[in-house]
């Protein structure tokens, strides 16, 4: 089987998840329990909003080359925490959290400011999953050499090893199934990594005992070297 449909399969797989809990979750529904209607209604939202962005990425990647998107000075600190509050609903409602830590002094990056959302967007939803009063999620942004890396620490299962060195490598070119960590993780991670390239970003990870740092390494506007 050709990477190309093993791909289009593993893609099929992982979108073929959500779409299965919202059916549970729509049979499941009892109107006679307003609060329990409120809960799968909060659940339902919220699963087809994350299901309906990765169709829509997927879009995209299908679009990189037309022209669609252009690469300009982004404010990274701006983006993220634009992410955040968008996301902040998500972890209110399971009782989480997510501490960030930006110490950047470059403030802009060469980027897509649409790319650069939903890469970061992918990792901290993914790092919800993993995420506990125990064990709570960070985001960081920080100088690095010439780049600005924008980190997402979670504490799910380890990286299987093979995925682990195409990610690091960049040649992760085809959606990847993650036995481990399902739940559109590895097509999420295929998606950060064709919008990086794009980007001439670097995508990679940092394996750590009790969970995994996702990251992309930004190059560093000269427009910010003005101020």
């Amino acid at each position: 089987m050709n990477l190309e449909v093993n791909g289009i399969l593993v893609a099929a797989h992982e979108l073929k998840a959500p779409l299965a809990l919202m059916r549970q979750l729509a049979l499941s529904l009892d109107p006679a329990d307003p609060r329990l209607v409120k809960d799968y209604q909060s659940r339902l939202v919220s699963v087809s909003e994350r299901t309906l962005r990765q169709v829509s990425d997927l879009a995209k990647v299908a679009r990189l080359e037309d022209g669609l998107f252009e690469l300009e000075p982004v404010a990274v600190r701006s983006v993220c925490d634009e992410v955040l509050s968008e996301l902040n609903y998500l972890f209110r409602f399971n009782s989480l959290g997510l501490c960030t830590k930006y110490s950047n002094k470059s403030r802009l990056v060469v980027a897509n400011r649409d790319l650069l959302y939903s890469v970061v967007y992918n990792f901290c939803v993914n790092a919800l999953k993993y995420s506990s009063a125990e064990s709570v999620s960070r985001l960081t942004i920080r100088d690095c050499h010439n780049s600005v890396r924008v980190a997402v620490r979670d504490f799910g299962p380890a990286l299987p090893s093979n995925i682990y060195q195409k990610l690091v490598s960049n040649a992760l070119d085809a959606p990847v199934d993650i036995s481990f960590r399902p739940d559109s993780s590895g097509l999420g991670l295929f998606i950060a990594s064709k919008f990086a390239q794009f980007m001439h970003a670097s995508l990679g990870a940092v394996r750590h005992r009790d969970g995994t740092s996702f990251y992309i390494d930004l190059p560093v506007s000269s427009q910010g070297t003005l101020f």
